[in-house]
């Protein structure tokens, strides 16, 4: 089956300014298809930016002007998929020949979402995941993604899938992604947490599938507060084989791009002994209904 290349770039947005963390986006991808990588995953939120430790001037039944004007700052700072950002992206794939998994706050309407962009070399984006469902506070910044956009991204050295940050801990979820056949598990993530490297080890052994995360590394001054390099997500990248071995990371130290050489055989010899929708599974005790609709809140018909 050959090997591949894969980068996990690790960079944190400027936040509120998606001009210059597309400046940053395209240096990394650079970067890392100059040292041989042909898959490139960006982290989650990275266009659009994480808005970490700001509350929105929320409080339970009240919201506040000075925080609506923050909203307003930071749905103007959102991509849309159609739109110049992710144009650019593509642009970029196409001169390095990278396929590219990209973490961005999609803006559709009135409504944000936390999206992955899956961008192809050769036909640009092809593919979006919006996060079925954001965390705690993310609630009231970004809307619920709907089972219509759960892709298995088929290339020509793996089929590709995501999930971002916490999605990871939803079982149903990631049995679904198992059961199209995931072989590249890309988690476009903001969590920073040593056990979050526990949870990349688990996938990786029950998908039977490689797992590409790719995490911020952002500071104080990131945010806006100039020249303060108080660390607020401290990365923590890592790529991991479909047997659970850590091929690269967690890398702690900054800003940068983790590579890892894949070989592919080790997929088929991930299921001599375990297949989570096949030789392992049970079918006559449980089983999983999806629906893969898209819900529309007004639906035509003429």
């Amino acid at each position: 089956m050959g090997s591949v290349v894969v980068a996990a770039v690790q960079a944190g947005s400027v936040l509120f300014d998606t001009a210059a963390t597309l400046v940053k986006a395209e240096r990394w991808i650079r970067e890392a298809a100059a040292d041989g990588a042909r898959l490139v995953v960006l982290p989650e939120a990275f266009l659009g930016g994480y808005p970490k430790g700001f509350d929105f001037g929320i409080t339970v039944g009240s919201r506040s002007p000075e925080g609506r004007e923050l909203f307003r700052r930071y749905r103007e700072a959102a991509v849309e998929l159609d739109g110049p950002e992710v144009a650019r992206l593509a642009e970029i794939a196409a001169e390095v020949g990278v396929q590219l998994v990209a973490g961005v706050i999609e803006r559709d309407g009135g409504t944000l979402y936390c999206t992955a962009v899956f961008i192809d070399p050769g036909a640009g984006l092809v593919a979006h995941h919006r996060k079925l469902m954001p965390t705690a506070a993310e609630r009231y910044l970004w809307g619920q993604g709907d089972g219509s956009t759960m892709p298995a991204v088929r290339t020509d050295f793996g089929v590709l899938g995501a999930a971002i940050c916490w999605e990871n801990y939803m079982p149903l979820f990631r049995q679904t992604m198992y059961a199209k056949g995931v072989q590249l598990w890309c988690a476009p993530t903001v969590d920073d947490r040593e056990q979050w490297q526990a949870t990349m080890r688990h996938i990786a052994l029950e998908g039977r599938c490689f797992v590409i995360s790719a995490n911020q590394y952002f500071t104080r001054n990131d945010a806006g507060h100039t020249g303060d390099e108080t660390v607020l997500i401290n990365g923590g990248s890592t790529i991991i084989s479909p047997l659970g071995e850590i091929l690269a990371g967690p890398l702690r130290t900054g800003e940068g791009v983790l590579l890892a050489e894949l070989d592919l055989a080790e997929l088929d010899r991930g299921y001599f002994d375990f297949d989570s929708v096949g030789h392992y599974s049970r079918p006559d005790v449980f089983t999983l209904t999806v629906d893969e609709s898209p819900h529309r809140t007004v639906v035509r018909r003429s």
